[in-house]
């Protein structure tokens, strides 16, 4: 593991001679400098962890200077030190992004923890930009189908703005992503971004997990809780299934969305929060509404700019890229070789209906990654039987004449007998009352030969 490297910036060589021996001792890399320009210089010619600066150097103001290094990509953290400090100067320096601001003569002991704290900091951040990027790249919305193309425009669009949104959709479409996409294209983006599901968490809890509580606001309160609204502060807070909200939560929700402030169970201080609403729901609002189980004014307030998801069903041509994405991910997930859809499993893939949306398509690829450690290519008999049934019971609909029906039945069946007997050909022809190389003529004829069952004719 490489030692962290420390620039020691400053005009005064005894200073910068003790503070280097000093640091390598603890087993730190240094380099000392005396003025700005040199600094500057030694920052464009290696990445360095942390950087002790005078306020006074020869040739700059050291404010001015850690106001131009802030300003780099990733600036390594900064400390502050002076011989002249003042609160004025250690006020500003701090706003500017220095982690702390020492004073000379230098306390050996408090400038080792200022830079052990300060580098543990810089190591939470670049941890957290990581998981930004994994955040938007997870948040990508993957298939290239009119409605697909049509959400990511409108959510290009939108997602600068701090409008509360409101998405429409069926359960498994992908609504989370949709919200978190917004945030990841948002300004917000360096923000957290917080989520509840509102049909998970019991009614008697979910105030408690929005706003927080104090120590002893009811029973079981055994010590205080931040809540949701307060996390996602300068960040957005995404309620999911906000159509299974309680009334009386509703009208506390709508509180805050008008005043901007709320205030923690068991407490009168009023908190205030910069939260941009993201809600979703797969319910009709405007019939809730009618039925008396959604406040209208509410929904309204959240309605600014409404989206909606399509079901799978409704963007059929995005299924093949889905499966492959997912495919590779439980690949890299249970360290196998990256495989393949066979076109005749990704035709059965399209016809199925899913009535669980991306979800069940999700979970239907792990299962197939699991189930089968030795497939090169993910043959249709490998798919799971109740798919393969699905699309049976739906052949009438889907062929223009008995024969092709007919056909799609014979293979859909075969396919699921091939599958209870786990791929073998001679216990499947016998299941079939046939001879296996009668069985390999037929699923010839059927478009069904694989390379597997070419191998056991012979």
């Amino acid at each position: 593991m490489a030692h962290p490297k420390i620039l020691i910036v400053d005009d005064e060589s005894g200073i910068r001679h003790s503070l280097s021996g000093v640091l390598a001792d603890e087993g730190y890399e240094t380099r000392a400098v005396s003025d700005a320009a040199a600094c500057l210089r030694a920052l464009r010619e290696e990445t360095c962890d942390l950087v002790l600066l005078d306020i006074w150097l020869p040739d700059r103001d050291g404010l001015d200077l850690l106001a131009e290094i802030q300003a780099q990509e990733a600036p390594p953290a900064m400390v502050m030190i002076s011989g002249h400090g003042n609160v004025e100067s250690a006020v500003r320096a701090t706003k500017l992004g220095a982690f702390d601001f020492l004073e000379k003569p230098l306390s050996i002991d408090k400038t080792l923890l200022t830079i052990r704290h300060a580098l543990e900091q810089r190591q939470l951040r670049r941890e957290n930009r990581t998981l930004r990027q994994h955040f938007a790249a997870a948040a990508a919305l993957i298939g290239e189908s009119v409605p697909l193309r049509a959400l990511r425009q409108q959510i290009a669009i939108m997602a600068p703005t701090n409008g509360r949104v409101l998405i429409y959709g069926e359960s498994g479409t992908g609504k989370e992503l949709v919200a978190r996409a917004l945030h990841a294209q948002s300004e917000r983006r360096q923000g957290p971004f917080i989520e509840l599901n509102c049909a998970a968490i019991p009614e008697e809890l979910i105030e408690s997990e929005l706003f927080g509580h104090v120590q002893g606001a009811f029973a079981g309160a055994q010590e205080a809780k931040e809540g949701k609204f307060s996390r996602a502060d300068l960040g957005t807070l995404f309620l999911d299934e906000v159509g299974d909200m309680s009334l009386k939560t509703q009208a506390k929700v709508l509180r805050t969305l008008d005043a901007g402030r709320f205030e923690v169970l068991g407490s009168n201080v009023s908190v205030q929060a910069d939260v941009r609403i993201i809600a979703a729901t797969n319910k009709n609002l405007e019939e809730e509404i009618a039925r008396g189980n959604f406040r209208e004014d509410l929904f309204y307030r959240l309605n600014v700019i409404p989206f909606y998801v399509p079901p799978l069903r409704e963007r059929k041509e995005d299924i093949p890229m889905l499966a492959q994405h997912f495919l590779a991910e439980f690949a890299t997930a249970y360290g196998r070789k990256c495989r393949e859809f066979s076109p005749e499993a990704v035709a059965a893939l399209q016809a199925h209906h899913w009535p669980g949306n991306v979800r069940e398509l999700r979970n239907l690829v792990e299962r197939v990654a699991i189930l089968t450690p030795a497939a090169r290519v993910i043959e249709r008999r490998h798919l799971p039987p109740l798919l393969l049934r699905g699309r049976a019971a739906s052949a009438d609909s889907d062929f223009g004449s008995l024969h092709e029906a007919r056909s799609a039945y014979e293979r859909d069946y075969i396919a699921k007998k091939l599958d209870e007997h786990g791929g073998n050909m001679t216990r499947t022809a016998e299941a079939l009352g046939l001879e296996r190389s009668h069985l390999y003529r037929k699923m010839k004829s059927l478009g069904m030969a694989t390379a597997e069952a070419a191998a056991s004719q012979n």
